[in-house]
């Protein structure tokens, strides 16, 4: 029994025994590791800031490219982890201050990428100073030149691409057509709104091709709008009531794009004769949009930067986007990573470039910046930015066309070179600065399968109502007849030809009816201003009181005032007038030289020759002499000698002769009145069109009394009114004066005094589409 009880309290003391022994052990393996765990540093926090619409595609890629980048980072770096902080601003300028302001102030960030454009940047730093030294990365397409930036942001890097670059591109397809009148259609978002600069770009480019901007549409952000497809139906609406089909996007999210082109579809503005054009955030993304939005968008034209998609680094970075996105956004249906992805990776690549860099000296934020652009910006997109932030390769763009179930690239464009048909022959254009770009273009479809190029207005406009002068006084410009038997009424005219010519060389078909008007050519002005007439076609002179009314086409003939008066009776009427064309002296020296040369040839041919032997004979021949019509022989050489230089002697002094009397004839021929000061001294009656702007201009501008001036209706009244002594001088305008001395100055009528400079002829038109479309004719 004692034995047993040692045994076994020997057996407890040996458990005890161990359990100590083992946790003595496993006390000194934990502090081992304890010691490991304080020999090993520890892994410091980089935050990156995001801002990103992640209601949009474009939020949604960049925000999956910027979550790539990171983990790509950290798998690369041993001693740092990089945390990327995104703020969702839902599409509100006002949420994306809000974030910016919020990832300054609550987290150490070392710099913040996004959506951000330099006026929310600017706005926001007025609330936080913190946020002047943190470097922000843009990435949107802005018009702001680095040397305008803001002084209280020194460290704002714009990574889109130029919106000018944009503009310029649009503006180039437009005048590849030819189109003449463009619709704007835009959002109110992105610094677009605030900035009024991007429209005047679009403008000046548009007016450097030719074209202009005819109407504009302009939506709210899609955030702020309650119902926006009811919106934006009710806008396309007023639209459709306009003529101009060229519609041009040129600044909108995809989603509003989308909208637009539904819209626009369903009320037939999407049909054969319209034309539309997407900018680059919208056609970036149509490989990643579903079926129903490319079936929307048949016929677009657009255009999105080109980036290389062969590249093995694009390739890798692709495999893991569309992965990653599909977890993430399953709803999406295509997933293809866009340029606005390709940036969003490269600029957080870039942020932790420049932070390896600044960690080899001393920190500062001057020196991150610096690095920032010193860095790789052309992982994925191809952007070089230089020291102050500008590109130093600009970018170049596919020209596409929506075709199908996706879309056909057409065409490239860079603002240095132009178009080119493919990348290759981009290339060498660049090379040898050869910016030839003539049929660039393969075969187009258009809106309702057209392959012709639109004319870009609406053919079923319902047609224009054109007066015309009916009781013009030259009917050679303006000439209505009416055809009893055919019950048709016929207009002619050198007016109406050059009309109808030129509507023809217009870039869209202009239906118009012409209405004969019989009132006086003012009247007619008014009515136009009054919107009775839509336009008036005619031999309507340029004046600047009807300028202020409305607006005229170029002169398609220089006109002035001329004063028409009857010829001065004169010494030219005289039956001896001839004889003044030489002097006496002259007249008797030519006769006694003409006898003395025809008596010296007598005296040497008569002996031999008959014919002239005779008195009678050497007489007959002075005169035929004189016109070189003698026929009687000259047989002796002596006498040919004498002869032939009174020959020359002759014709020389018959055409001085004939020049001398037609210099008097002309001399003689002199107005009976010679200036409009004499005809007010006399208080002369003068006639003018009594429909025409000349009795107006006569009485306020060059101060005749009214009641001297007669009214004269028809160009073959004239004669009879001058023959009459109604009238002493008539007045006409350039054209008109041309036409009536034409006919009439051989009854004795001339122009006289001087010619008052005038606005010529034009075509009256109240609308646009009649005014500018025939200065860009002319």
């Amino acid at each position: 029994m004692n034995k047993l009880n040692v045994i076994q309290k020997m057996g407890t003391n040996s458990s005890l025994q161990l359990i100590v022994c083992f946790y003595v052990l496993h006390l000194l393996a934990w502090s081992r590791v304890q010691r490991c765990h304080c020999l090993v540093p520890q892994r410091s926090i980089m935050s990156i800031g995001g801002v990103l619409d992640l209601v949009s595609l474009m939020g949604k890629q960049q925000k999956i490219a910027m979550e790539i980048a990171v983990q790509e980072i950290n798998n690369q770096l041993s001693f740092s982890k990089m945390d990327l902080k995104i703020k969702d601003s839902h599409g509100n300028s006002a949420q994306v201050i809000a974030s910016v302001m919020d990832l300054s102030q609550s987290n150490q960030v070392l710099a913040i990428i996004g959506t951000i454009t330099h006026n929310e940047a600017n706005l926001a730093s007025e609330f936080s100073d913190t946020i002047k030294n943190i470097p922000i990365l843009s990435l949107t397409s802005s018009a702001v030149r680095p040397e305008l930036l803001s002084p209280r942001l020194p460290h704002f890097i714009q990574v889109g691409n130029d919106i000018n670059i944009h503009m310029q591109c649009i503006a180039a397809i437009v005048g590849e057509f030819k189109w003449k009148k463009v619709t704007i259609i835009y959002e109110l978002n992105n610094g677009f709104s605030s900035d009024p600069g991007l429209l005047l770009s679009l403008s000046y480019s548009l007016r450097h091709v030719g074209s202009e901007i005819e109407n504009h549409l302009a939506f709210p952000s899609l955030s702020t709008l309650s119902d926006p497809k009811t919106t934006i139906e009710n806008e396309l609406n007023k639209l459709k009531k306009k003529s101009n089909r060229v519609f041009l996007i040129v600044h909108s999210s995809l989603e509003i794009a989308s909208m637009v082109c539904e819209k626009a579809k369903q009320i037939g503005l999407m049909e054969k004769g319209s034309v539309w054009i997407i900018p680059d955030e919208v056609a970036g993304f149509l490989d990643a949009v579903n079926s129903s939005v490319i079936l929307n968008m048949q016929g677009i034209v657009g255009f999105k930067t080109h980036f290389i998609e062969t590249s093995e680094a694009f390739t890798k970075f692709k495999f893991k986007f569309q992965r990653r996105f599909a977890l993430e956004y399953p709803e999406e249906d295509n997933i293809h990573p866009s340029i606005f992805a390709l940036q969003a990776y490269d600029a957080t690549w870039a942020i932790v470039d420049a932070a390896n860099k600044s960690s080899q000296s001393k920190f500062s934020v001057e020196q991150f910046s610096e690095n920032i652009l010193s860095s790789n910006f052309d992982r994925l997109s191809g952007k070089t930015l230089s020291k102050n932030g500008q590109l130093l390769q600009l970018p170049s763009f596919n020209i596409i066309n929506v075709i199908g179930k996706s879309y056909r690239e057409m065409a490239f464009w860079s603002p240095t070179i132009g178009f080119s048909k493919n990348i290759v022959n981009h290339k060498i254009m660049e090379i040898n600065l050869n910016n030839d770009s003539s049929e660039v273009f393969r075969t187009i479809y258009w809106p309702g399968d057209l392959q012709l190029v639109p004319k870009g207005h609406n053919n079923e406009e319902k047609s224009l109502k054109i007066a015309i002068p009916s009781n013009g006084a030259f009917t050679q410009f303006v000439n209505v007849t009416y055809d009893q038997s055919k019950n048709e009424t016929s207009i002619t005219g050198f007016s109406i030809s050059v009309f109808e010519a030129a509507v023809k060389h217009l870039p869209y078909d202009l239906h118009y009816n012409f209405v004969p008007f019989s009132g006086s050519y003012d009247e007619m002005v008014d009515q136009v201003y009054n919107k009775t007439w839509d336009a008036a076609v005619g031999d309507t002179s340029i004046v600047a009181y009807r300028y202020h009314l409305v607006d005229f086409s170029q002169p398609y003939v220089e006109s002035g005032l001329h004063m028409v008066v009857t010829e001065q009776p004169a010494k030219s009427k005289e039956a001896w007038m001839f004889l003044d064309a030489f002097t006496k002296e002259m007249w008797l020296t030519m006769a006694a030289m003409h006898i003395f040369v025809g008596v010296v040839i007598w005296l040497i041919e008569r002996e031999e020759n008959a014919d002239l032997r005779g008195f009678g004979s050497i007489l007959w021949f002075l005169v035929t002499v004189l016109f070189y019509a003698h026929r009687e022989p000259i047989r002796r050489p002596l006498a040919r000698t004498v002869l032939a230089p009174w020959l020359i002697a002759i014709f020389i002094v018959t055409n001085s002769f004939i020049a001398s009397l037609t210099s008097i004839t002309i001399a003689q021929v002199k107005p009976s009145v010679l200036n409009i000061q004499t005809l007010k001294e006399r208080n002369s009656p003068v006639g003018c069109d009594g429909n025409s702007f000349i009795v107006k201009h006569l009485t306020e501008v060059l101060k005749f009394k009214p009641e001297n001036i007669r009214k004269i209706n028809s160009m073959s009244d004239y004669p009879a009114a001058f023959e009459n002594k109604d009238i002493e001088a008539a007045f006409f305008v350039a054209p008109h004066a041309k036409v009536f001395l034409a006919k009439y100055s051989c009854m004795g009528l001339i122009k006289a005094g001087n010619t008052f400079r005038l606005g010529g002829f034009g075509f009256v038109g109240f609308s646009p589409l009649i005014v500018t479309d025939f200065w860009h004719v002319w």
